[in-house]
């Protein structure tokens, strides 16, 4: 039969499609599909199933590739974020946005064994006896003999009861394991659900009823001989440490004193010359005098810093502070705290670093160890020099009030009525601030606010913003407490008081750019002297307005100073690197010196100190050096005091303060006419004393 025959007999066998005679065909492929599926083949690999909403693509959209970058940046960080630009004055978009996303921290308490923490909680582990690690090891034991006595029991009934005795024998002594506690627990409390508060108070007393017993049972028990031992050893080790801290600290004295012996010979001359020598060439000319140079303080670490602030010790009179930082802004970097002494010109007593470029500083009077010192970030500091450590020991923080621009100047105070430390800082940010140090932290009190009088500025919507003053120094009044001078960037001088804290009591038209310096006359209780970087220097009287004396030095002033022993005697710097000593009872328009002090070239002076007992001056300079400065005898010389008023000297002063007070006053008082006679009558007989200096104010006034 051909082929084809044969295919049309198989058709007409089947019949057509769709009719009865194919329904077992179908049930047959349905049979065919469970059984496929029951033997885990599933659908065939080859044959794509299509979802019911997915795209119908070309081949050539299939075939192309599409790359997708992966990269760290956060979706959800934000993109516009501004901070205040100081250099441009203007709000300017972050350009670094942090993009960590963390999502899960957790703090554990695992310590490393190599760690501080974990070598004490070893040492502590091995003083203290493990009670409860002996309790579990002995009933260790006791369930091993358990064990080992029913196991020899049942070799007894297999092999004999002859045996059996023969083959009992003690087990070996086994070493005690040291049981490491877990140092990460993961039942702690705070980690579980509080469902029962009351579970949890059964259980804390029962605990601590088991410490106390634990306690007693040590106390009872007698050491062991490697524990008596090892607290032998360990008391030996605290004596030999003891001792060799005092050997080193009398070693140390002994160096210090040996160092300064050194220095005292090499520099001889120096000292020689600090202690008797007198130029007498000042005889020769007319009221002239010079600054002999002496010691140069300078420290490796601060040759690229500016000597931004000086004070002399009031206790040891050979001991001065100087502190370091930088007074170009796009410059800063850190800060540095000196403390030399004229004993060893070569190496500093103490050195303190700050992170922070220090601006200003200031040694109690009473406590001559602490020391306030001012940043540059507007952070105060008070440092301690009794304890040995380089950190401040109390800094305020900006939760606790620091301010927001560098702070000139600070000053320490009488103490308040609770006997805590008290002293106040002026900032170009406009607040004068009183830090008080109660309980081991610094408490901050704004005493006033500086503001710009006349000084408005369009703000947005038409707003009239009024402008902040901006402090550069301050002085406190010798006598009256409440009563203090502040200089500003506008070259202002505003009289203040800390009962008002929004007003002021006067203010002075003092200069034409900022006042750099400003204070108060150690003898005469109404007059202050002023300095500017307009090239003058101004001595004020507080009830006039205008300036009593006014002299101009060619050049910028970075300091001025009274000298200790005489009320008409100041000194001041200049930028040229010149420093100007002035006595107006010898000559009231000129200076009697001015002499270059330091090396002209890109340096300037900054600031200048009497000392309060010797005859010398300190002057400091951009390159971070301290020069000692000896005064000629036409510089230092005292007021002459009449032998009749010798010893009444320091009473007719306070005299003529009161009855100047009085003189002032007579005119907004109706008095008779008897008691202005008399009152002027006395004033005239005090003007006739031997320091001008009062005796020009009396003419002045009258």
């Amino acid at each position: 039969m051909p082929a084809k025959a044969a295919d049309k007999q198989r058709q007409s066998q089947s019949g057509p499609q769709g009719g009865k005679a194919g329904q077992p065909r179908l049930s047959l492929k349905k049979r065919d599909e469970d059984t496929a599926t029951e033997g885990g083949e599933g659908v065939d690999e080859s044959t794509a199933v299509r979802p019911l909403g997915q795209l119908e693509l070309t081949e050539a959209e299939l075939k192309k590739e599409i790359t997708r970058v992966l990269t760290a940046n956060n979706p959800h960080a934000p993109k516009n974020i501004v901070r205040y630009n100081f250099k441009e004055r203007a709000y300017k978009p972050i350009s670094n946005i942090d993009q960590t996303a963390i999502h899960f921290s957790l703090k554990g308490n695992l310590i490393p064994k190599d760690s501080d923490e974990g070598r004490r909680q070893s040492l502590r582990s091995e003083k203290a006896p493990e009670t409860s690690a002996e309790v579990s090891q002995e009933a260790e034991i006791k369930d091993e003999k358990s064990t080992e006595d029913t196991q020899a029991a049942e070799e007894a009934k297999a092999e004999g009861a002859g045996e059996a005795e023969a083959a009992e024998e003690p087990p070996p002594p086994q070493k005690k394991e040291k049981k490491l506690a877990n140092q990460f627990n993961f039942i702690e409390r705070s980690s579980r659900t509080r469902d029962n508060p009351l579970r949890w108070k059964i259980y804390d007393a029962y605990v601590v009823e088991v410490e106390k017993m634990e306690k007693l049972k040590e106390k009872e028990k007698p050491k062991t001989q490697t524990a008596k031992k090892e607290e032998k050893k360990k008391e030996k080790k605290l004596t030999s440490m003891e001792l060799q801290g005092d050997a080193i600290t009398k070693i140390s004295s002994a160096a210090k004193i040996m160092e300064r012996m050194v220095n005292q010979n090499i520099f001889d001359d120096i000292a020689q010359d600090f202690k008797y020598f007198e130029d007498a060439s000042d005889e020769y000319r007319d009221h002239k005098g010079t600054l002999l140079p002496l010691w140069k303080f300078q420290y490796d670490k601060t040759k690229r810093l500016a000597v931004t602030a000086i004070s002399w010790n009031p206790k040891y009179k050979d001991l001065f502070a100087v502190g370091y930082g930088s007074y170009d802004f796009m410059k800063q970097s850190r800060g540095m705290l000196v403390l030399y002494t004229m004993k060893n010109p070569s190496f500093p007593e103490y050195v303190f670093s700050s992170e922070s470029g220090i601006m200003c500083l200031d040694i109690h009077n009473d406590h001559p160890h602490f020391m306030a010192v001012g940043f540059y970030d507007g952070n105060v500091a008070i440092y301690n020099l009794k304890k040995a450590t380089s950190q401040p020991s109390y800094m305020s923080r900006a939760k606790s009030g620091k301010h927001s621009d560098p702070v000139w100047q600070v000053k320490w105070q009488k103490d308040d009525m609770d006997n805590n430390l008290n002293f106040f800082s002026v900032s170009s940010d406009g607040r004068i601030v009183s830090w008080t140090l109660v309980k081991n932290e610094l408490v901050h009190t704004d005493v006033i606010k500086l503001s710009a009088e006349r000084t408005t500025t369009q703000g947005p919507e038409g707003l009239q913003l009024q402008t902040i003053g901006c402090g550069t120094s301050f002085d406190f009044h010798k006598t009256i407490d409440y009563l203090f001078l502040v200089g500003t960037e506008e070259g202002k001088i505003y009289k203040c008081s800390k009962c008002y804290s929004n007003q002021f009591l006067d203010v002075f038209e003092a200069h034409h750019m900022a006042v750099d310096s400003i204070s108060w006359n150690p003898y005469h209780l109404k007059i202050f002297i002023s300095c500017s970087s307009d090239w003058t220097v101004k001595i004020w009287d507080h009830t006039i307005k205008t300036p009593m004396f006014v002299y101009d030095l060619n050049a910028a002033v970075g300091d001025v100073a009274w000298s200790p022993y005489s009320s008409t005697v100041f000194a001041a710097v200049t930028t040229d690197c010149k420093a100007h000593v002035f006595d107006m009872n010898v000559n009231k328009y000129e200076a009697l010196c001015s002499q270059v002090v330091v090396a002209k070239k890109k340096n300037k002076t900054t600031h200048i100190q009497f000392n309060p007992v010797y005859p010398v001056v300190i002057v400091g300079d951009e390159r971070g050096q301290v020069t000692c400065l000896k005064l000629s005898p036409n510089l230092r010389k005292m007021p002459k005091v009449s032998s009749a008023e010798g010893p009444n000297h320091s009473r007719s002063l306070h005299a003529f303060t009161v009855l100047s007070t009085l003189c002032s006053e007579l005119g907004k008082v109706a008095l008779s006419c008897r008691v202005l006679k008399v009152t002027r009558s006395l004033l005239s007989r005090m003007s006739r004393m031997s320091d001008p200096f009062f005796c020009f104010c009396w003419s002045k006034k009258a």
